[in-house]
């Protein structure tokens, strides 16, 4: 299990059983779009699960018919069971993903007493740009080998509910200007990717404790930190998956 250096920030994280386990040490203010008590919530502990892509369940079929193969069923109790397995402490945000636990990236920042941990989750098969229809008749999606891109924050500052939100957008805008740079293609292969149709962002504040935060624009050094972290992992993560173009240096004179 690995902690935090900062020991005013008990924060603790492993994988185990193709899930990453984050033990935020005490109960924070937890802002997110995951599937297990999304929204603005409080939480001892996020996980980020690996299941398999587009995971279909037996479902017995009406009287005299053979059994269906449906999608998932009902993903916030499959990941609060999952919790309950794995003995995480509660209450808990889950997210999940198709991605190898394998290729979590986990870095950090810190200036004038502020963290920002990151953990990150990049997968780009189901990559999509903002905008584009839900649908294209004719097209045949790659369904079998979906990737989202998952980003979890934790910082040890007190933010108010306005920074919390402009933590997930900075976050989102850092993501998506990786994926620019990057030039990954939407699914449909007629745009670059804003981001997938799948990622999720979680954004936990301490509830007391740490510095107090009214803003987390891009103008704050808050925001610079999200910023930086974000891109890194987005674009380590990338790399683990083997998307990230290196760029060919053309030595001078030549």
């Amino acid at each position: 299990m690995r902690r935090s250096k900062d020991s005013r920030v008990q924060v603790k994280h492993r994988v185990i059983q193709d899930t990453l386990v984050i033990d935020l040490g005490a109960t924070h203010q937890v802002l997110s779009s995951a599937p297990c008590r999304g929204g603005l919530v409080k939480a001892r502990s996020i996980l980020n699960h690996q299941v398999a892509a587009n995971r279909l369940v037996r479902q017995p079929g009406p009287s005299g018919t053979p059994v269906r193969r449906v999608g998932w069923i009902d993903p916030a109790r499959y990941l609060g069971a999952r919790a309950s397995e794995l003995a995480a402490k509660s209450p808990v945000v889950g997210l999940m993903t198709a991605v190898p636990m394998t290729r979590v990236v986990a870095a950090h920042e810190e200036s004038n007493g502020i963290r920002i941990e990151c953990f990150c989750t990049v997968g780009v098969t189901n990559a999509v740009k903002a905008g584009e229809p839900a649908s294209y008749t004719g097209l045949e999606r790659r369904c079998g080998s979906t990737g989202t891109i998952n980003i979890i924050l934790v910082t040890n500052a007190v933010l108010s509910v306005p920074a919390m939100v402009g933590a997930v957008q900075v976050a989102t805008e850092s993501k998506t200007a990786v994926l620019l740079a990057q030039a990954i293609r939407s699914w449909t292969g007629r745009h670059v990717a804003t981001g997938t149709g799948t990622d999720t962002v979680v954004v936990a504040s301490r509830l007391c404790g740490g510095p107090r935060l009214r803003y987390s624009g891009t103008h704050t050094v808050i925001g610079s930190m999200i910023g930086r972290v974000v891109d890194r992992c987005v674009r380590q993560g990338l790399m683990r998956a083997g998307k990230l173009k290196v760029r060919r240096v053309v030595p001078r004179g030549a």
